[in-house]
């Protein structure tokens, strides 16, 4: 962390990030609104969060982040932005997806650039794989979506499938989505082109809950 991270760490978190707890958030209570819910799992340095935080005040934000640094730098734009429609959770995701976000309950994740888990016998480590993929599944809202971005193409290839595969969504393209033009690119995204990584997106929706995929 750097100093400025540290810093920020110290002073904002009491007032930005949710402790973890295995117990069901109420979001009218901790944004006193009732604006849809987006939850950013695995942040990064938090830049593109802030930034369509600061496009959207129409919308509430929740990051799940596990590395302090990452944490650090968001608390830091959210201070100097003013925003208020950001909490953050420094916590596994998997277990604050099942202990503390209601089913039903999000209008859309955003998962930008997740850890590829190269090896093949990782495969099943990464996050957008059966039975995780249920889960997240099973906490969208009707007509909510999961917008994944990725520089590497086999984990396109295989989130494409197990999403697919996965009860209650379907995509909202036949293949791959087109870039979305409100998905600010950040410096981990142009590492992978410089790398020639191919960028491929998927964006898939919930389906009415009465309704067979």
């Amino acid at each position: 962390m750097t100093e400025a991270q540290k810093k920020a760490y110290t002073e904002y978190a009491p007032r930005w990030c949710i402790p973890y707890k295995a117990q069901q958030l109420s979001f009218t209570e901790l944004f006193a609104n009732e604006h849809p819910v987006i939850i950013e799992i695995g942040f990064g340095m938090g830049v593109a969060t802030a930034e369509i935080a600061a496009q959207h005040p129409e919308m509430n934000y929740i990051g799940i982040e596990v590395f302090q640094a990452g944490v650090g730098k968001l608390l830091n734009e959210i201070e100097q932005r003013g925003l208020k429609n950001i909490r953050i959770i420094e916590h596994d995701a998997i277990e604050v997806l099942e202990n503390m976000i209601p089913d039903a309950s999000i209008a859309g994740f955003h998962i930008f650039f997740p850890d590829p888990w190269q090896k093949k016998k990782h495969h099943k480590r990464r996050l957008l794989h059966r039975p995780r993929t249920d889960l997240l599944a099973r906490k969208l809202q009707a007509t909510g979506y999961l917008y994944m971005v990725t520089d590497w193409y086999d984990y396109a290839e295989d989130a494409f499938a197990e999403l697919s595969a996965t009860e209650g969504i379907r995509s909202k393209y036949e293949g791959f989505a087109p870039p979305q033009p409100w998905r600010p690119k950040t410096k981990f995204e142009q590492k992978g082109l410089n790398k020639a990584h191919p960028i491929t997106e998927l964006m898939f929706i919930r389906l009415a809950y009465n309704q067979q995929p």
